[in-house]
């Protein structure tokens, strides 16, 4: 466990998160045409919140003093279920693009969906529009280089992330550890999307609760994810995260288009766009932990790959000690071995608390999302581990208000039903259990 705590000294003190914050009298919030007044701020903060649950007004505040980051408000924002409902949703907004399209992902295979992506993005270069592509270069390791050339000889602008080889890095930082794992599509600065869904047939397969029959057949796993769909002023966050990036790993300037058009309302939801980069201000971790401290009622958790924090184990353990009710839906099939018994390392401790935990069948969990007190969601492509908080580029956005939180809610009971429950005793009889902690300690040397 030594090796386990060790690796996560760089992340920041957030035992007391809540206590430490000076939190403004209301949290600023940002529409299409400017910042909102604080009157009308907590106008539209306090149509949102149902009572009995999270204080909005307290906890968007807590939250914006803890990351620097802003409230957008007036956005059109639709839950997308697992690869297909996705891929289909991404590709029509690429086949409607009239401007610029600018992709940022972990992983993009020659595979058939891949193939279908890289021939619809050359098509559309070829017709005027403009296009870029952040892929990581270790994401993409497998993937021929001739793959990227073709894209890059229709007239495509593409950059590997913290090459491999660090003599074709354009940019001064260059860390082979660090990794770009956001999944991120921004079309013509009006509409994008993130999630923790890569471009790869891997994820071509639903998982078996979205598939209109529900077979048991293992030959028919498929995998578990969420992506979301955003429109309206907060594209613009997601464009800018985008433009940063590239900044800082090219020499040669974006071509000319138009990426920050005038903003237009285009709903009622108030989103945080959250983006991290190694070893920085960790928004994402410390809205995560600030959220499990202020959770009054619930805290349903979906995580693909569950490598927690002892600062994280604390504030899930204290929260079930309080009465929340804390639902962990976990991998029972995993894509990564080390990761999966990894993650068994705090079950006990968790168990003991109160803390339920849910290991998915029958699908590969790669989804990372959470729903606290059904108001508070987030989506996005950032893991509970340290991984993800100390050495990768993430990206979560947070939705406030119960409307969406119901929606996620939905998809979380239907999760729960395709789930098995772990139980403190038939966990505590296992008789590789007490190991775990040993596999942990090795992985995260490893992982680390």
């Amino acid at each position: 466990m030594s090796s386990m705590l060790s690796a996560c000294a760089a992340l920041p003190n957030v035992q007391a998160l809540s206590s430490t914050l000076d939190p403004g009298a209301t949290p600023s919030i940002a529409g299409s045409k400017g910042a909102l007044s604080d009157e009308r701020a907590r106008a539209v903060l306090g149509k949102r919140w149902p009572k009995g649950s999270l204080d909005l007004q307290a906890e968007a505040a807590l939250e914006e003093a803890a990351t620097g980051v802003p409230l957008i408000a007036g956005n059109k924002v639709t839950l997308l279920f697992d690869g297909p409902q996705a891929m289909t949703a991404m590709l029509n907004a690429i086949a409607d693009a009239k401007n610029s399209i600018n992709l940022e992902t972990y992983i993009f295979d020659q595979d058939e969906l891949g193939l279908k992506f890289a021939d619809q993005l050359i098509a559309k270069q070829q017709a005027g529009v403009t296009v870029n592509i952040i892929y990581d270069s270790v994401g993409t390791i497998g993937v021929p280089q001739a793959f990227f050339d073709r894209m890059r000889a229709g007239g495509i602008h593409l950059v590997a992330f913290n090459p491999i080889n660090p003599a074709k890095l354009h940019g001064d930082d260059w860390k082979i550890n660090n990794r770009d794992h956001r999944k991120v599509l921004v079309v013509d600065g009006k509409v994008a999307f993130t999630g923790g869904i890569n471009i790869s047939d891997t994820y071509a397969k639903s998982s078996l609760f979205r598939s209109k029959t529900r077979k048991t057949d293992k030959s028919q796993v498929g995998w578990r994810d969420t992506q979301i769909e955003v429109e309206g002023p907060a594209v613009q966050a997601f464009q800018w995260r985008f433009v940063r990036t590239w900044a800082a790993q090219d020499a040669d300037d974006l071509r000319e288009a138009d990426y920050f058009p005038q903003p237009v309302r285009a709903g009622d939801k108030i989103v945080r766009v959250l983006a991290t980069e190694p070893d920085t201000t960790f928004e994402i971790y410390k809205a995560y932990v600030l959220a499990f401290q202020q959770a009054k009622k619930s805290i349903h958790l979906t995580s693909a790959y569950f490598v927690p924090d002892q600062q994280t184990v604390d504030a899930l353990t204290a929260a079930a000690r309080r009465g929340v009710d804390v639902k962990l839906v976990l991998p029972g099939v995993s894509d990564s071995g080390l990761v999966f018994y990894a993650g068994h390392a705090l079950y006990s401790e968790l168990l003991d608390a109160g803390v339920q935990i849910y290991q998915l069948k029958l699908a590969v969990l790669h989804a990372k999302t959470a729903v606290i007190d059904g108001a508070w969601s987030t989506v996005g492509s950032s893991n509970i581990d340290t991984r993800s908080f100390l050495h990768n580029s993430e990206l979560n956005v947070i939705v406030m208000g119960e409307p969406f939180g119901t929606e996620m809610e939905k998809a979380f009971q239907e999760d729960i039903r395709d789930s098995v429950q772990i139980t403190p005793e038939a966990w505590h009889h296992r008789p590789w259990a007490d190991r775990a902690r040993e596999w942990a300690a090795r992985f995260m040397d490893y992982w680390l």
